[in-house]
């Protein structure tokens, strides 16, 4: 197929590379040139504008844009620009982490148009272009299918899945993205154990027995013995985690579903502790046992 893409980000730019590598034609267009020079080099051509990239399918029985591009306002620019140059029944696809709602809404103002604005959920992160990413994809169902060789293309075998009406794909990536936070809190913590123990413990060659086997494997335990190889004792980082969203719109979600999501609130609380130069709350709770107990307190000098 031939389509537009829009956002040559990491993950962009490495999609439009297995887009290339199974024979589909792209136009591309980025703020950045040199993004757009070097998906060139891939193969892909080249557009000046938005308005060139859309020119660049005008041969196409229905022109698809893919979005790859962050949450939020850049989605909503794009979206105005392109609802007034494509034609009816013509697809876009937001393949970003948008929040599901945004989403809904975006879907019935494209309609209104006669254009089709699918989500896509998108996970793989800079490892997409060798292993495939795991699309989770929403909207109308027809225009859905008729992109699903792009679908097809981007995942692995089995990690495609049609999630339902619009919104159900981010829906679906916003709380797999949740749990994912919960998920690398425990091996966090856990490893932390391990390195404070008494034992003299390798942690890159526990790591790796793990994946073998263990009730804890994964992808995240595969990247974790990456990361002890480069560092095995996490020196060169500083303790600051961020966070892109995701996660407190999981958690907010929860709350007006009234759902009990304990860990995945904890995992994102703890992200925000890492951020902090010093605790004003420890500060609080060292002067309260002092008061009430006479424990002792560290001052500064």
């Amino acid at each position: 197929m031939k389509l537009g893409f829009i956002g040559l980000g990491k993950m962009g730019s490495n999609m439009v590379k297995r887009l290339l590598l199974d024979n589909h034609k792209v136009a591309v267009w980025d703020k950045n040139e040199n993004n757009i020079k070097e998906a060139e080099k891939a193969g892909a051509f080249g557009s000046s504008s938005i308005k060139n990239l859309v020119e660049n399918l005008k041969d196409e029985k229905r022109k698809i844009i893919w979005l790859m591009v962050p949450s939020g306002k850049p989605v909503d620019e794009n979206l105005d620009e392109l609802i007034n140059l494509l034609d009816k029944d013509d697809i876009i696809i937001d393949g970003g982490n948008s929040y599901y709602k945004e989403t809904i809404e975006r879907g019935i103002k494209a309609a209104e148009k006669g254009i089709y604005y699918l989500d896509c959920g998108t996970s793989g992160g800079v490892w997409g272009l060798e292993n495939g990413y795991s699309l989770m994809s929403g909207g109308n169902k027809e225009a859905s299918d008729y992109v699903k060789p792009i679908y097809e293309t981007l995942a692995p075998k089995g990690g495609y899945v049609y999630c339902g009406k619009s919104g159900s794909g981010h829906f679906v990536k916003m709380v797999h993205n949740g749990i994912e936070y919960g998920m690398m809190q425990a091996y966090a913590e856990g490893f932390e154990l391990l390195e404070k123990s008494k034992f003299d413990l390798n942690l890159t060659e526990i790591a790796g027995a793990w994946r073998y086997g263990s009730v804890v494997r994964s992808w995240l335990l595969d990247l974790a013995v990456n990361a002890f190889q480069n560092d095995p004792k996490l020196e060169n980082l500083e303790d600051f985690v961020q966070d892109s969203g995701e996660g407190r719109w999981t958690i907010n979600t929860a709350i007006e579903l009234e759902v009990p999501a304990h860990v995945i609130t904890a995992s994102l609380y703890n992200r925000f502790q890492s951020r902090q130069d010093e605790s004003f709350a420890m500060k609080v709770l060292a002067a309260l046992r002092n008061q009430f107990g006479g424990h002792e307190v560290k001052t500064k000098e």
